[in-house]
């Protein structure tokens, strides 16, 4: 079998020095996907219980007591509510996630899980919204993608799509249905009552079947019909941050057509149209092949072509969306197209690349963060958020409701170019294990002589970072 050295890049995080290179890569990747391995972590993780309680605080805090207690005195109010971020945690969590994200991607014995990981979390985005990066975002990659990754598509869908973050980030909270108990109310108290249609848009044109199946702005609107009355109850000491529950008032009543097939109730509950919708995208034909798309594209080549995406749409079709499978057969395609495409990778998995290639400290352990955010909470100073600022990708913050850009076009522009040229000296200052350039060159690369020229004749471990990990044959892999 050629060995095709790349493959342990384009799937993972790359050959470490202190490990070795697997005979054969396709089994060594194939064999990560069965189970879900355990999140490495030096301290205890919270639940995303007690995170969202500790978003609560915040919430409650400082919208019916800071706002309030200071609303004639704007500079009072900066400073208690600085004194509250700290309190709560607001300035210290997200740095947490993005720690034990990170050092699980380096430190686990299955990277290729941790790669596909950060897919399907960028598949289901949430947006940087309402402080959910700091509380929220981390553990419901956590606890909502991470934990369903081994079952069905269909299974990781429903969990997604009622979850409280996707709730909350869609807005589908807001939704009434216009003839609900609590539309007619509404509208006689002279009140507005009507659906919120973003959750119903993305689930269509992102998370399953996109645009390319042709769907109607009417099927949007049925869709939300039927969506309605998901929410997070609304309390006055919690705010929005109460559990998910299905609430029959909100919910438009009678049956909903979407994609042509009418959608009835079954028992006493209306809640179930919604779930018998979402077995149906799971299993929509379009669905299989938007995501094998999406699934190359991330992994091989921005230009997927048929011959790739349709041993991944088959092993789909016939496991009945059983990921695992789903998974192996594209480790299978990008094996076979190893040598010839190639992807350029986002700032984050190229940095973590790097990182593991070297053997660098990155990132922050449990005893350094407790300390750095105890003593100088204020200190970017090898924080992790700031340092995904500079080069462009804070994983807890994508912009749009789409995620962060699979397309080398985004990720080429001089700016973020120069910041990628800036971070292997700034990975240098800490310590790394790597005594051998040559030797994690033979490992990682195909074209090994070509790469050693790089650095031939410089001394400095730093200097021969920087040549090799900004250069072309590291950013495309």
């Amino acid at each position: 079998m050629s060995m095709k050295k790349n493959f342990f890049r384009k799937v993972g995080f790359g050959i470490g020095p202190n490990e070795t290179v697997p005979d054969d890569p396709l089994y060594w990747a194939q064999n990560q996907v069965d189970k879900i391995p355990p999140l490495i972590w030096g301290d205890t993780i919270r639940s995303g219980q007690e995170m969202l309680n500790y978003y609560a605080e915040w919430v409650y805090k400082d919208r019916e007591i800071l706002r309030k207690k200071y609303k004639n005195n704007r500079q009072a109010y900066r400073e208690a509510k600085n004194k509250l971020r700290n309190k709560v945690g607001k300035r210290y969590f997200e740095n947490l996630e993005i720690c034990i994200r990170q050092n699980t991607a380096l430190k686990s014995e299955f990277p290729v899980f941790e790669r596909l990981w950060f897919f399907w979390c960028n598949h289901f985005a949430i947006i940087d919204k309402d402080a959910m990066p700091q509380f929220t975002t981390g553990p419901y990659h956590r606890e909502t993608i991470r934990a369903n990754m081994c079952g069905s598509f269909e299974t990781l869908l429903k969990e997604a799509t009622v979850g409280w973050s996707m709730i909350h980030n869609l807005d589908n909270s807001e939704s009434i249905g216009p003839h609900s108990e609590w539309g007619k109310n509404r509208r006689k108290r002279g009140k507005l009552a009507t659906v919120n249609e973003n959750h119903a848009r993305e689930l269509l044109e992102l998370h399953t079947i996109s645009t390319a199946a042709g769907y109607t702005q009417e099927d949007v609107v049925q869709l939300s019909y039927i969506m309605a009355g998901w929410e997070h109850r609304y309390s006055k000491k919690r705010k929005e941050c109460n559990p998910v529950k299905f609430n029959q008032k909100k919910h438009e009543p009678g049956n909903h057509k979407v994609l042509g097939k009418t959608y009835k109730q079954r028992g006493l509950s209306p809640k179930n149209k919604l779930l018998d919708v979402l077995k149906d995208l799971a299993a929509h034909p379009q669905t299989r092949r938007f995501v094998a798309f999406k699934l190359c594209r991330h992994f091989i080549t921005d230009n997927p072509t048929e011959d790739m995406i349709a041993p991944i749409v088959d092993a789909w079709e016939k496991s009945n969306g059983n990921l695992p499978i789903i998974h192996k057969a594209l480790l299978k395609v990008a094996f076979d197209h190893s040598d010839k495409e190639e992807k350029f990778q986002n700032p984050e998995i190229w940095m973590l690349q790097m990182v593991n290639m070297v053997g660098g400290s990155w990132p922050l352990q449990a005893d350094e963060m407790k300390y750095n955010f105890k003593i100088k909470p204020n200190n970017h100073q090898r924080k992790p958020r700031f340092f995904m600022k500079e080069i462009g990708y804070e994983p807890y913050r994508p912009i749009q409701p789409n995620g962060f850009s699979d397309l080398e076009s985004d990720w080429v522009s001089p700016e973020l170019l120069i910041r990628r040229m800036s971070a292997p000296k700034e990975i240098a200052k800490r310590k790394i294990i790597l005594k051998n350039f040559e030797k994690m060159i033979d490992k990682n690369f195909d074209n090994t002589e070509e790469m050693k020229k790089l650095i031939d004749g410089v001394k400095s471990d730093s200097t021969k970072m920087q040549l090799i990990f900004p250069s072309y044959r590291m950013l495309k892999t």
